[in-house]
């Protein structure tokens, strides 16, 4: 579809972490925002989830459980300001305590304002975060009037809960991710997600054990941050893991040095749904050897985009990588493979999906408006 300028400006407001919350969803809320403000037919504006305060203030955000009340505040309030403003909001979505602090009151006060609200769920946790919250989130889910997720998976998991979605994959700008052709592939590890434990980064520590005893040389970059990195670093000394680093959280813009000096992409998630960072490693040029967590499965096909273990089975996760190293033929067929695959993540791939959802939803407004109008003038 091939959406023109023939109308005035469909006006759309993003409600999404920006980066002070680093992490997939505000990564790939500024990947599209840049886009999106690109295209004449739209008119798009920006809502932090977590606005800073004006100045004088900015000490309560620095004070825990004080950070949340006047964040929330702050935020509820920068809602009624602008949403009255544009045609269609689109609001970023986490789960459980999250969706209630961030998504929801982003829903209610667009259908207060009789706004058209596209709720944009990124979750891997969907299915649990669905059952367990049944009661508050499905009716909530229910207010809006488009739900786009970035996976089937998460299609087929919204499915079962009887809300139908519509996938949109994720946003890669492969300009930004510089492809390098790893010969010989060295065994050089990155892992890069949250230190979390649904991430299962202490799956990938014991399978970089596994793949040290064999290869003693081998090194290990770990990035990201998380409540569970002191218990992750406590983890690589009883595991005498030599050539480790845990380099933290990493601004967007250093994502691509940190792939390109790695050669082989660790991934151990326990719970998950279309993992950015493994998009990037294709992008870059890194083969992936991944735990077969949630949606994971629909975009690294075992064998041919890289190779998957079963959850927890870091034995195998090592072996896998070894098999890559042994095996020059099988990594590059599954590099080129893999580099294919990050065609369907691109702008051109995506953009004109996300046109007809915003136009779809505004010209839907429009002709109910037009109706109601009829109706009062039977002229």
């Amino acid at each position: 579809m091939n959406v023109t300028n023939s109308q005035s400006p469909v006006r759309v407001l993003i409600v999404a972490p920006s980066f002070g919350i680093l992490g997939g969803q505000s990564v790939q809320a500024a990947r599209l925002l840049e886009r999106l403000q690109r295209e004449p037919s739209l008119e798009v504006g920006f809502l932090p989830i977590n606005p800073r305060l004006p100045a004088g203030l900015h000490h309560l955000q620095r004070i825990k459980y004080v950070r949340t009340l006047v964040t929330s505040i702050a935020y509820v309030l920068s809602l009624l300001v602008r949403v009255y403003k544009y045609d269609v909001i689109h609001i970023f979505s986490a789960s459980y305590f999250s969706f209630v602090l961030a998504p929801t009151p982003a829903i209610l006060i667009g259908k207060l304002y009789r706004r058209k609200v596209l709720l944009n769920y990124h979750s891997g946790e969907a299915a649990d975060h669905l059952q367990r919250w049944q009661r508050s989130a499905i009716p909530t889910i229910r207010l809006v009037d488009s739900v786009i997720v970035p996976s089937e998976y998460l299609v087929r998991v919204f499915a079962s809960f009887g809300l139908p979605a519509t996938a949109i994959y994720n946003l890669i700008d492969t300009s930004t991710f510089r492809f390098r052709e790893r010969s010989p592939l060295r065994p050089v590890f990155l892992s890069n997600r949250n230190l979390e434990s649904h991430y299962g980064v202490d799956r990938v520590l014991r399978a970089f054990a596994i793949i040290q005893e064999r290869i003693p040389q081998a090194s290990l970059t770990v990035a990201g941050d998380g409540s569970q990195r002191q218990a992750l670093k406590a983890l690589a000394e009883d595991l005498k893991l030599q050539n480790t680093q845990f380099v933290g959280q990493i601004a967007p813009a250093k994502f691509a040095d940190v792939y390109d000096a790695a050669d082989i992409f660790l991934n151990g998630s326990e719970i998950d749904n279309q993992p950015l960072s493994i998009l990037e490693a294709f992008s870059c040029g890194l083969p992936v050897v991944t735990t077969d967590a949630g949606g994971i499965p629909d975009i690294v096909q075992d064998g041919r985009t890289g190779l998957v273990v079963s959850r927890g089975d870091y034995v195998e996760m090592a072996n896998r990588a070894l098999t890559l190293l042994e095996n020059p033929v099988l990594a590059k067929q599954i590099v080129e493979h893999a580099r294919q695959e990050c065609l369907k993540y691109s702008w051109e791939a995506v953009r004109d999906a996300w046109m007809s959802a915003y136009h779809g939803l505004a010209n839907h407004d429009a002709r109910h408006a037009a109706g109601e109008r009829a109706l009062a003038d039977p002229r």
